[in-house]
């Protein structure tokens, strides 16, 4: 018999190394996020079954038809996802239903929708598949339905929330099919889903890992009675979770059709013959491009709560048929900050161009990103740690859109083979209301305007850009009809769609327009609005050739005022736009200000006035080349002013009868050009006076300063103690945790400061006073 002592310490035998992994397995305190689920956006393996469906051979035509048949059928499920849903996402189009493999890859997403989800889905699925298949309290049946929203097991933003539902035969799992809605309202702390104020992951509301919430096709009823209980509207939580099985389920009925007349391995075989086509085009796609290495850096202005600049770092190497995106040197995560993002939510964003300005040919799927690496450092704004609030995630994942989108018309430019037109960069904010409170229906609710949905598209190398036309992530998607929101809710768009002078990236070709909005409450004892969006000191996009980017976009408010009072005793003053308001104040009463536009939940009273207007797309090309019949056009139509045709643009023309003046126009930009000449000096000159060690002393910076490389690792970061912000430069593992102060604290220590110096300078009367 061995004694413990007669082996060496620390090894076990087999049948004591199976009681300590037996006694693990079932002593698990607390399931995670799994990182080597999370953090591997490649394809899956080939399953046996998948390989011997492949193996006895592929008829291509067949694979067509099935796939055509599997399309129609994700169409239809979002149809009746967009007509029947209650969310505004729903309404407007911000959804997708897909078909999955049995491991989880994405083989095709419905035509119309958020494409981002093809890079994210796959998460939950692998997820399900490893902890709950064997579990025996879950396992999974026919007819089971699993929904989760948590971003952290995979999803764009804690506002979505997925219904994903097993395709089985013969007592195997062969495929899954899935509905994704952006819902809005999800119990956080600020209504509406994305609040810019939570400073905890606890403050995002809902966060369901991926969970069974339809038993064998019975919803459950006490989870469902939860999740009523955990948001602010539950009826919506109870009627588009119907609609998600709803949709599922008549997608499976028309998926069944087409296994019965092909067979199951047919079936199987098609699924992955779609994920393994894309993957090897994509290869292919890839060494067409010139090698070498790109860069785009951009910044986000604020913490949607103090001003800041945090850096979104991206190069991207290709070598052969090879791609590399590397994000390091990326701001560090602020960890009591909303803004940060999952890097899974990052991908879906850089999918979404890929799939939508890269390549938009291709069938969307997970595979069309497979072959791409990856590299980023966990711990930063872009790749948040577990315990990181992610209320608006979107703040890093649209610049992972604009970096890819900005750089592929840089790689592609000189490539003979064209699958898309090069665009300026796309507008990517969340320029938009979020809402919440008490209806006039006495109804408690919290959501969004899908305003967002008219961003405005960037110029090409051939024409202007689109005005207002969809969101960078769904081409598909509608902007919000105002009257049908008004049966539902207290308020009204004073201005809803009017374009904004001047609100343009300018350039040979100019960026699309983007609108304005002014919204204000009536009729309800308790409402407020937010403002989700960064930009407004700092541009967030850029233009492209030459091109300008978009402007910055304040808030504007008006209040103490009830402006139906106004219009009720004199209605010219329904004539109303941001500029006009501002600068004329035609409301006495009113209190005028401006802003940053991270607005946390705030109460209106009646007829307050709250204004934001919608961005830019970025211009293309220099803006001295532009045809000037077309921007005396611009002027006329009202689209740009006079100052700006003639200090942008250089161009001369009468404003009264807006006839172009071809030789002062000509002498104009001969000046222009000159003038530049002038100004320009050599590179290296320009550098010395430029570029500078780091940021200013008084700058709350974020992100490597400079180029990040593996020999120089640096990230600067503002810290705060107690004796206030200090920089500090180090590599990303060593930086201490940022946190900032709250910003009440902030202002009380400024005016205690301010006492004491007054206390210090008159005495005992200040005293008195205070």
């Amino acid at each position: 018999m061995t004694t413990v002592n007669d082996r060496p310490a620390g090894q076990l035998t087999e049948q004591e190394q199976q009681w300590v992994d037996r006694f693990m397995d079932e002593t698990t305190l607390f399931l995670g996020p799994d990182p080597e689920i999370m953090r591997s956006h490649q394809i899956s393996q080939r399953s046996p079954h998948e390989d011997a469906a492949i193996a006895v051979g592929v008829d291509r035509l067949q694979v067509e038809r099935i796939r055509k048949r599997i399309a129609g059928a994700l169409d239809e499920g979002y149809e009746m996802c967009e007509a029947q849903g209650a969310a505004p996402g729903a309404k407007w189009g911000d959804l997708t239903t897909a078909i999955y493999t049995a491991s989880g890859d994405v083989s095709y997403l419905s035509c119309h929708g958020v494409i981002a989800f093809s890079a994210i889905l796959h998460h939950p699925i692998r997820y399900i598949m490893k902890y709950w298949k064997d579990e025996p309290t879950v396992g999974i049946h026919a007819g089971d339905g699993f929904i989760h929203n948590d971003a952290r097991y995979g999803n764009v933003h804690n506002t979505d929330q997925s219904m994903i539902m097993p395709i089985i035969r013969d007592d195997e799992i062969i495929a899954w099919v899935a509905a994704t809605i952006h819902e809005g309202e999800n119990g956080a702390c600020e209504p509406g889903g994305m609040p810019s104020g939570s400073e905890t992951a606890f403050d995002d509301g809902l966060r369901m890992s991926p969970f069974k919430i339809v038993e064998r096709g019975e919803l459950r009823r006490d989870l469902l009675t939860f999740l009523q209980h955990s948001v602010r509207d539950p009826k919506l939580q109870l009627a588009d979770l119907k609609v998600k099985i709803t949709a599922v389920r008549k997608i499976m009925e028309r998926i069944d059709k087409v296994i019965d007349e092909v067979g199951i391995d047919t079936f199987v075989a098609a699924l992955r013959t779609t994920v393994e086509d894309v993957d090897a085009e994509v290869r292919r796609r890839i060494s067409e491009l010139p090698d070498g290495t790109y860069r785009f850096d951009q910044f986000m202005d604020s913490t949607l709560k103090e001003n800041i600049l945090i850096k979104f770092a991206c190069k991207i190497t290709v070598k052969g048929d090879t791609m590399t995106v590397d994000l390091r040197g990326t701001g560090p995560e602020i960890l009591n900050r909303a803004i940060n993002s999952p890097l899974c939510s990052v991908k879906s964003m850089m999918m979404q161009a890929i799939l939508a300005f890269w390549w938009p040919d291709l069938p969307r799927c997970t595979a069309a990103m497979s072959c791409i690496e990856i590299i980023s450092d966990e711990g930063t704004w872009a790749d948040a740690s577990y315990d990181a609030p992610m209320g608006q995630s979107l703040q890093a994942s649209f610049r992972g859109f604009s970096c890819m989108q900005a750089l592929y018309s840089r790689m592609s430019f000189s490539t003979p083979n064209k699958y898309s037109n090069v665009v300026a960069n796309w507008f990517n904010q969340i320029n938009t209301f979020l809402w919440g409170g008490v209806t006039q229906h006495g109804d408690m609710v919290g959501n969004l305007c899908a305003d967002l949905n008219g961003m405005p598209g960037g110029a090409k190398p051939f024409r202007d850009g689109e005005d207002a036309i969809s969101p960078l992530f769904c081409a598909m998607a509608d902007t919000a009809e105002q009257e049908v929101m008004e049966e539902e809710v207290p308020f009204m768009q004073l201005v809803a769609k009017r374009l904004v002078r001047d609100n343009m990236g300018f350039g040979k070709f100019t960026g699309g327009m983007g609108y304005e909005m002014i919204v204000s409450a009536e009729g309800t004892p308790q409402w407020g609005f937010m403002t989700v969006t960064s930009g407004a000191k700092f541009s967030s996009i850029y233009g492209m050739f030459g091109g300008y980017g978009c402007g910055t976009y304040p808030l504007a408010m008006v209040k103490g005022t009830n402006v139906y009072e106004h219009f009720r005793k004199d209605n010219t003053k329904f004539d109303l736009s941001i500029e006009k308001v501002m600068n004329e104040r035609p409301f006495p009463d009113g209190r005028y200000s401006t802003s940053h536009m991270g607005l946390q939940f705030d109460l209106a009273k009646d007829g307050e006035l709250y204004m934001i207007s919608q961005g830019a797309g970025g211009g293309y090309g220099d803006p001295l080349e532009r045809d000037p019949e077309s921007v005396v056009r611009d002027a006329e139509l009202g689209r740009i002013s006079q100052r700006v045709a003639e200090d942008i643009f250089a161009v001369r023309y009468d404003p009264a009868t807006f006839r172009l003046d071809h030789e002062a126009t000509t002498s104009a930009r001969a000046a222009a050009r000159a003038d530049r000449l002038q100004r320009g000096k050599p590179f290296a000159e320009f550098c010395k006076e430029f570029v500078t060690s780091e940021p200013p002393k008084d700058l709350p910076y974020y992100g490597s300063w400079g180029t990040w490389t593996p020999q120089e690792r640096d990230i600067t970061a503002t810290v705060y103690t107690i004796d206030g912000p200090e920089r500090v430069c180090a590599p990303l593992e060593e930086l201490p945790i940022v946190m900032v102060p709250d910003r009440r604290e902030v202002k009380i220590g400024r005016l205690e400061a301010r006492i004491a110096e007054l206390e210090a300078k008159y005495g005992e009367t200040v005293t008195r006073l205070t």
